[in-house]
């Protein structure tokens, strides 16, 4: 399988995002210790921050024991939990605080983020045990419909928490999003080959991080919480749509999570979206089809949350 051309696939604004992204947070910086790559990752989400919108409130406050950020713009009885990306190694409540309250504001929904354990200080399950402990809490904390998104890593674990929920939470979880998400398919074939070298994570780089979320130890089998798509149950999920970039070693897992949604009898929408690399969502302030990108994860939020399926 010949190697994609970058050059010809991403266009300026894009490669003006990643350029900018590689002079704070080189390739290969998951070589470097775990307090510099946090470091240099805090760097490029405070370049990139967008600002909250005007109107849209937010405060500090735990549910399940878990640190988490509320954000509300008006009165909703649709609540979407937030697990934010960064390879279960960086991120926290402050890296996505500017997508969360973009996506309060354009849907009017209450926005709960949540500061998971990172490794390696917590491996699995304390990553999966703290976003269940804040679903749970948050569950019975607020009435009315629940919905899960997440982005990369954190797209690994709401689908995670799905899963474990689709038969304790009966009826209330309405959909679930899930953006370049990590879902733990067959590295050794699709995109995992055709995309292993792509701008911005690379094949090898995902494999480090899913080492350090089990802190060097094997991966279990057949554990839908560690990797949705080994989970041997797919039916009973609520409507999911899966946006991934074209441009990224993950792209795949969103397509054949899908392909297994819709045998088992579900709703699912893959969209693969072509010139995209992973964490393409920081682009959306330089770059047109970044904006339209993320304009895809608002239009499917907002539309699950109404209860439609916008999709054919």
């Amino acid at each position: 399988m010949s190697a994609p051309d970058y050059r010809t696939l991403i266009d300026a604004d894009m490669w003006a995002f990643i350029d900018k992204v590689n002079a704070l947070y080189p390739p290969g910086a998951v070589d470097f210790s775990i307090e510099e790559q946090r470091a240099l990752y805090n760097d490029v989400c405070r370049v990139f921050y967008q600002g909250r919108p005007a109107g849209v409130s937010s405060w500090d406050e735990d549910h399940g024991g878990v640190p988490c950020r509320r954000y509300e713009l008006c009165e909703s009885d649709v609540t979407l939990i937030y697990l934010h990306g960064g390879g279960n190694v960086v991120g926290d409540l402050d890296s996505h605080d500017d997508v969360c309250a973009e996506i309060c504001d354009r849907t009017g929904y209450r926005v709960i983020a949540v500061d998971y354990g990172l490794a390696p200080e917590v491996v699995y399950p304390g990553c999966f045990n703290d976003g269940w402990s804040a679903f749970t809490a948050v569950a019975e904390a607020f009435d009315g419909h629940l919905m899960l998104a997440g982005d990369s890593a954190g797209g690994t674990l709401a689908a995670a928490i799905v899963h474990h929920a689709r038969r304790r939470v009966a009826g209330r979880i309405i959909g679930q999003i899930l953006i370049y998400p990590s879902l733990g398919g067959d590295m050794t074939r699709g995109s995992f080959v055709r995309y292993a070298n792509a701008p911005h994570l690379t094949t090898q780089d995902v494999i480090y991080f899913i080492d350090q979320r089990l802190g060097g130890a094997e991966p279990p089998k057949g554990d839908g919480c560690f990797a949705p798509l080994q989970d041997a149950e797919f039916s009973g999920l609520p409507p999911t749509v899966c946006i991934s970039a074209q441009c990224d070693p993950l792209a795949g897992e969103g397509e054949t999570y899908c392909d297994k949604l819709r045998a088992a009898g579900g709703r699912a929408e893959w969209i693969n979206v072509p010139g995209m690399v992973h964490g393409c969502l920081r682009a959306r302030g330089i770059s047109p089809a970044a904006a339209g990108f993320f304009d895809t994860v608002v239009e499917a939020i907002d539309a699950l949350g109404q209860g439609r399926w916008p999709y054919q």
